[in-house]
């Protein structure tokens, strides 16, 4: 493929990554919301799907999806976790880059997905401290004390929250990288 055909494809792709991640969050009927932390089924495939064509439409996609976060009223701590989606998909992206094989099988698709995983909820965690100690959270939050709300809800979650969506994620890949030929 030319290079103007693959920056096409990752425009293109890029685009409607995103309009697919601002949709699925927005509109999804499968929502938990226990602030900060929320947890929409398959509200990061979209970035997923993007880390595996390349990082630039990864960044793209990320940046997206927070901008549909943040036009969509979504409240501030939610908007900024989005902002957070950048830096694990840029560094998933990049692994893939130098290791593709890394999806082959479940035996490598696995850690790298906890791996991912944990780039993210370490980045979410990272993001919701300064909120908690700044007390810029509702009552409902601090009742739960960090460690529930911001190490459990916002840490432990976005691990199992992420790996769940990754896997959702590869299984769209397979046959939509087939009809994209991309292998």
């Amino acid at each position: 493929m030319t290079a103007s055909k693959t920056a096409l494809r990752n425009l293109v792709s890029a685009a409607l990554l995103c309009a697919a991640g601002i949709v699925i969050p927005t509109f999804s009927p499968i929502k938990i919301v226990l602030e900060p932390a929320s947890f929409t089924l398959a509200s990061h495939v979209a970035i997923f799907l993007a880390m595996f064509l390349s990082p630039s439409v990864a960044v793209a996609v990320s940046l997206g999806t927070t901008l549909g976060f943040f036009l969509g009223g979504f409240p501030l701590p939610i908007v900024l976790r989005a902002l957070t989606h950048v830096a694990f998909a840029f560094c998933g992206a990049l692994a893939l880059q130098k290791r593709p094989e890394l999806l082959a099988s479940p035996r490598t698709a696995l850690p790298f997905s906890f791996l991912i995983g944990l780039i993210h909820a370490v980045c979410e965690v990272a993001v919701i401290t300064p909120l908690y100690f700044g007390h810029s959270m509702s009552a409902d939050f601090y009742a739960k004390g960090y460690f529930t709300a911001v190490l459990l809800l916002v840490g432990a979650g976005s691990v199992v929250h992420s790996m769940v969506d990754f896997a959702i994620a590869q299984a769209v890949w397979a046959p939509l990288r087939k009809s994209m030929r991309l292998s």
